[in-house]
């Protein structure tokens, strides 16, 4: 049962007339309040510091030792302003109306002991009882807050990037099919030519066909990588699927002056993929290497196995990536390239995640970069079990997944 207002001062007052055993039987009436309180306050998962009038602290409950990373039998007597050092904590006691005024959505980010963000607040208890002294500081943790609403940004990103994927796909194709039935009248007219002349002429023409074809075909790989689609997986092999992008990416490696070294592990088991969003993955990779080195340079790809995973490493010798840079590379119109659009690595990354897979990046400056992406190779995958005592199949195949 909770202390009654007045209980204290009636207490006090009285003390002198009460007998021992009274006495006693209200002190333990006292440590039980308190050790009541004490498990209430434990019991929250908001952080509470009480302060006395001189920024000392009083009081901490488990929640602030476990967001803050404060030992309780160290901290107490200790000043608020060693772990909350940006706030003029003689202002806020002495009920300065600005100061406190500002700390009503003040939030604090910390490493120690976890990477959180907190959302704090003071409550001056000159607020509660005139002429009272101190103040309690609330602590509560909005790191789950942030992060939903960086994905609903992300989300919001993701959706205008589709409007105007859609809208460019539109404004270019047409003028793609104008190319190539432009392209196609050509081919006939040059039969007419004497054979010397049309001999270079075919090279050519057919050169252009296919490097419109290709360009027509990426528009359609990158709608469909940027659009929440569910990719077609059929099983494959990593070395094919790799030999046939580095084949459509030949002439344009050749003329950049790259040379390109593969090493392909023999007898990969097969990966469930979509083949042609995969291209687009691995086309986007080499191009971002090739991008990178501006002057020519040398590009490793390799493939291998390791745990549940097939693995594709892409290593050149460019510059690097700066460690401030390596959080963003994956954010839309992330670039440090004037032309770059800043798209190339986020649907990457959107096509990694479609399959399932996950990529690893290790960049030193002036060194080069390693793109790593990996598939898994399991055929069995984890689905969702339906409710106890539903129908649809027995235990041993929900528990299998299939």
């Amino acid at each position: 049962m909770p202390i009654k207002s007045g209980f204290l001062d009636k207490l006090m007052a009285r003390i002198d007339r009460l007998d021992p055993d009274s006495l006693q039987t209200q002190f333990l009436r006292l440590a039980g309040e308190k050790g009541l309180l004490e498990t209430i306050f434990h019991a929250i998962q908001e952080g509470i510091i009480v302060l006395d009038g001189n920024s000392k602290i009083l009081y901490v409950n488990r929640a602030t030792e476990k967001l803050l990373g404060l030992n309780v039998e160290n901290v107490i007597g200790q000043s608020i302003s060693r772990y909350l050092r940006e706030v003029e904590w003689d202002l806020v006691l002495d009920f300065d109306e600005e100061e406190w005024s500002r700390l009503v959505s003040r939030e604090l980010e910390v490493s120690y002991p976890e990477h959180r963000y907190l959302d704090f607040y003071v409550v001056p208890l000159a607020l509660v009882k005139k002429r009272e002294k101190g103040a309690v500081v609330i602590l509560r943790d909005v790191t789950r807050e942030r992060a939903h609403q960086a994905s609903t940004v992300e989300s919001e990103k993701l959706q205008a990037l589709t409007l105007l994927a859609a809208g460019v796909a539109h404004e270019i194709g047409n003028p793609l099919n104008s190319l190539n039935i432009h392209l196609q009248l050509l081919q006939r007219e040059i039969r007419h030519l004497p054979d010397q002349d049309r001999t270079n002429l075919d090279e050519l023409l057919t050169t252009a066909v296919q490097e419109v074809s290709r360009l027509d075909q990426i528009i359609h790989q990158f709608l469909r990588a940027i659009r929440p689609t569910q990719p077609q997986l059929e099983p494959g092999q990593i070395n094919t699927v790799v030999e046939e992008s580095l084949a459509v990416l030949q002439r344009e490696i050749k003329d950049r002056g790259f040379l390109v070294e593969t090493e392909f592990a023999e007898d990969l088991p097969p990966v469930n993929l979509d083949s042609a969003q995969i291209k687009q993955a691995l086309f986007n990779v080499v191009k971002n290497a090739m991008e990178a080195m501006t002057n020519g340079g040398l590009l490793k790809i390799h493939t291998f196995v390791e745990g549940r995973f097939v693995g594709i490493s892409f290593q050149d010798n460019g510059p690097g990536i700066e460690p401030d840079q390596l959080g963003s590379i994956f954010e839309a119109y992330h670039t440090t390239k004037s032309e770059g659009t800043g798209l190339g690595l986020m649907i990457v990354q959107r096509i990694m995640r479609e399959h399932g897979g996950q990529i690893e990046v290790d960049s030193r400056p002036g060194e080069g970069t390693t793109f790593i992406l990996y598939l898994p190779h399991e055929t069995e995958r984890i689905r969702l079990l339906k409710a106890h005592g539903q129908e649809g199949g027995t235990k041993r195949e929900k528990e299998s997944g299939s």
